[in-house]
C-alpha cells in the first residue's frame, strides 16, 4: 500500500484556507483510494528549521511511509519581503543582497534535507510556486534565486521533484482569503501531481 507523508508548510497544510474536506491532503487521499494512505505532518507557517520537529511524528506512525514529500521554503522567503523593498544604490548591490540571502537559504535547505534524508525514507521535494496573484515580476525573478537552490539540491541528491510553478499557474489556484495559499482548485492540482509522482 502507498503511504505518503506530507512535510513542510501550508502548501500541504492548507485546511484553514479552504472548506472542510477540501484540503490538499483530502484530495490526495481521494486520488490514492482505496489502496493509499496519507499522513499530514506539514504545519501551516513552518520554515525550513521547523521541519526537523515534524520528523518526530514519523516514529508514531502505525505503518512506515513509502514516500515523504516536502514543500518548504516559501515562508523563509516571505520573511525577506520587507528587506526586498529596501533601497539600494545600484543594481549590482541588489544582486549582491540576493546572493547573500540565497547563500543563507542554501545552508538552511541543506541542513533540512540532511535531516529528512537521515530517516532513510524515500523523499521527493517541491519548488515554491510563483503565480501568486499580485506578485510582481521583480519578486518572481527574486523567487527564482531560491527555487534554484531547491532544484540544484534535489538534482545533487537524485531526488524526485514536483515543480509547483508548473502546477499552480492560474489565479484560481490560490485561496481568495489568503492568496499565498492553495485554493480548492490549486489543492486538487497539487494532489493529482503528488499522486502521479508517488505512483510512478
Amino acid at each position: 500500500m502507498t503511504h505518503i507523508v506530507l512535510l513542510g508548510d501550508s502548501i500541504f497544510d492548507n485546511a484553514p484556507y479552504v472548506p472542510a474536506g477540501m484540503a490538499v491532503a483530502d484530495h490526495l487521499r481521494a486520488c490514492l483510494a482505496p489502496h493509499g494512505r496519507v499522513t499530514l505532518l506539514a504545519r501551516d507557517g513552518s520554515e525550513l528549521d521547523d521541519v526537523a520537529a515534524q520528523l518526530a511524528g514519523l516514529a508514531a506512525l502505525p505503518e512506515p511511509p513509502t514516500r515523504l514529500v516536502l514543500s518548504c521554503g516559501g515562508n523563509d522567503v516571505l520573511g525577506l519581503l520587507g528587506a526586498m523593498h529596501g533601497p539600494v544604490a545600484s543594481v549590482l548591490e541588489a544582486v549582491e543582497l540576493l546572493a547573500a540571502w540565497q547563500r543563507d537559504f542554501r545552508a538552511a535547505y541543506r541542513r533540512m534535507l540532511d535531516a529528512v534524508l537521515a530517516t532513510g525514507f524515500p523523499l521527493a521535494v517541491a519548488t515554491i510556486y510563483e503565480a501568486v496573484p499580485g506578485l510582481t515580476a521583480g519578486l518572481r525573478v527574486a523567487l527564482g534565486v531560491f527555487n534554484d537552490v531547491i532544484l540544484r539540491e534535489a538534482a545533487l541528491r537524485g531526488l524526485p521533484l514536483l515543480d509547483l510553478r508548473l502546477v499552480c499557474t492560474e489565479p484560481q489556484d490560490y485561496a481568495a482569503c489568503s492568496p499565498i495559499e492553495p485554493s480548492v482548485q490549486g489543492g486538487q492540482k497539487i494532489a493529482q501531481a503528488l499522486a502521479a509522482l508517488a505512483t510512478a
